[in-house]
């Protein structure tokens, strides 16, 4: 019910408000959320639930290592642009109040970089990112593939983010991302050839 009410009124709900709009005690929504803060924790929590399962049902399926790669993103994306084309308006509310409020949001963040973590100690058990620390790999893969994770960039660039440009993505890291040096980074200056 918060959810909702903060997605019709578009602002966040506080636990008076919320008591008020069911019909009961402010005592009684309180002994379930003592303060507006715990009320936003579970109005959070229940917007990344089908974040977590999804990354869990990857982490823990027989797929190859760079298919694994690929579904961790994808379902995500698919997830919030369904979430998003339903109710453009609601997703921009809701991406709004969790910048506002990301310390709070912060730990599903940090969720998904420890599952991605994971991914990547298994890629590199089977020899892809060479040389990489495994925080430089998620620096790296997190850089590359924001778009497809960011709620908030989904709003701005939707129609550029597709699962094929995905796909080529998660290809290239696995067709070399690896700390060893190509050769851009050894360039001090530009000289006319």
């Amino acid at each position: 019910m918060a959810l909702d009410l903060t997605v019709r009124r578009g602002t966040e709900i506080s636990v008076a408000q919320l008591a008020a709009e069911a019909g009961i005690s402010v005592a009684r929504v309180e002994a379930v959320f003592p303060t507006d803060a715990d009320l936003f924790d579970a109005v959070t929590e229940l917007w990344f639930e089908p974040h977590v399962e999804i990354m869990e049902e990857v982490l823990g399926s027989n797929l190859p290592i760079n298919r694994k790669f690929l579904e961790f993103y994808a379902r995500r994306f698919r997830r919030n642009r369904e979430e998003y084309l339903r109710d453009p308006a609601a997703f921009a509310v809701l991406c709004d109040l969790g910048a506002r409020r990301f310390e709070q949001v912060r730990s599903y963040v940090d969720l998904a970089d420890h599952y991605l973590c994971e991914l990547i100690a298994e890629a590199q058990a089977d020899g892809f990112f060479e040389g990489l620390e495994i925080d430089r790999a998620l620096t790296l893969i997190n850089q590359m593939l924001m778009c497809y994770t960011m709620p908030d960039l989904l709003i701005t660039i939707n129609d550029r983010l597709a699962e094929d440009k995905l796909a080529a993505i998660v290809d290239t890291l696995f067709a070399g991302l690896s700390a060893r040096d190509g050769g851009a980074s050894g360039l001090r200056a530009l000289r006319p050839a």
